[in-house]
């Protein structure tokens, strides 16, 4: 398929610059895949299409203030840096901004009294570099990073944990899994009130999420890795799920590429990779214990293993977020959704409002 074939036209009115108050106040687009009437409702009425037994599932990773603002040393040219994956105690690959960034670049990282050093020790593919540090940043991160906020938002963010679920735990990401954003804790518990059951994984979103596409065949297109992991326990909470009949809903697209990499480990494939498993029957494979690397590209002709539904927000055009819902409610009918979305004046992106597809 083309990369032409994922477009559509937006207002720029319709991007969301900012959290609506309470998080669930938010508008839910409900489409049916087998071609049934779109509804439009409130997020927080999300309960009235579960059903006692669902098993949503959560990525629980959390946003780390990933966004440097440093110089190069000793000359004073300003960095930028924006961590996408930690790959030992000291090294980190990253997104750079600035001028001839090279290997053996030295940077000079300073805010708040807080300073560290660091060294570009290669350079990899497009403004990605691999950075080490004079010493582990973690615990400076609150003093030195910044909340990094998707470019298309304009407005400074009054309360950083409004870019994180209620239930973020594992720091890691460099964006938040935004379809969890919509989510209370009190909607939480009254969801669990009516017999519905959580489970939870995380991927640390990077590149791999939020790389455009610039293939004009979209097959061409190669996915950065994420690194990705679900428990034995959960595991094992969708997999009796599967197996008494009940329904496994997807919180966000990044559950969906975790569910469906443990998926394929358990199939023969190679999630890090992206290697697909040998052709098989099995109209549903069970998932596996997960921790690693993730290069899933989710695009229209994939045969989903895990999922029955998938709660999601409005994805921008041309983007793998885009192609991955098309591939599970189908290329013309996602459009369709998206056009009655953009008539109806929802919001759209990061901040914005949420589909439910079942």
């Amino acid at each position: 398929m083309k990369l032409s074939d994922f477009d559509y036209e937006l207002p720029p009115e319709l991007i969301a610059q900012t959290p609506i108050e309470p998080r669930d106040a938010s508008r839910l687009l409900v489409v049916p895949r087998d071609g049934g009437a779109i509804e439009h409702r409130r997020f927080a009425d999300l309960g009235d299409y579960l059903r006692p037994g669902d098993l949503l599932v959560f990525n629980q990773t959390r946003v780390i203030p990933a966004r440097l603002k440093g110089h190069k040393h000793p000359t004073g040219g300003a960095v930028e840096l924006l961590l996408l994956r930690q790959l030992d105690s000291l090294t980190w690959a990253v997104l750079a901004g600035g001028k001839n960034i090279r290997e053996g670049t030295r940077i000079r990282l300073e805010k708040d009294g807080v300073q560290v050093g660091a060294e570009v020790i290669r350079v990899l593919e497009g403004a990605e570099r691999l950075v080490r540090f004079e010493r582990p940043i973690n615990h400076d991160l609150s003093e030195l990073g910044e909340t990094p906020l998707p470019p298309y938002i304009h407005e400074p963010l009054a309360d950083p944990e409004r870019y994180q679920t209620v239930y973020a735990r594992h720091e890691g990401s460099a964006a938040a899994p935004t379809a969890g954003l919509h989510f209370t804790a009190e909607l939480l518990l009254a969801l669990k009130e009516m017999g519905v059951e959580f489970a939870y994984c995380t991927l640390n979103i990077g590149l791999g999420t939020f790389q455009p596409v610039k293939e004009e065949e979209i097959a061409s297109h190669r996915m950065h890795s994420e690194w990705a992991s679900l428990s034995a326990a959960d595991a094992q909470r969708v997999n009796e799920a599967r197996l008494s009949g009940r329904r496994v809903i997807a919180v966000g697209t990044t559950v969906v590429r975790t569910l469906e990499s443990a998926a394929i480990l358990s199939a023969g494939g190679d999630p890090s990779t992206g290697q697909m498993p040998p052709d098989d029957y099995c109209p549903w494979r069970p998932v596996t214990a997960f921790d690693g690397e993730t290069r899933l590209f989710i695009r229209p002709g994939y045969r989903f293993r895990v999922i029955d539904g998938l709660i999601t927000n409005f994805h921008l055009p041309r983007s793998t977020l885009l192609m991955l819902v098309s591939a599970f409610l189908g290329r013309e009918r996602t459009l369709e959704a998206y056009a009655i979305a953009r008539d109806n004046r929802y919001r759209f992106y990061s901040f914005g409002d949420a589909m439910l597809i079942l």
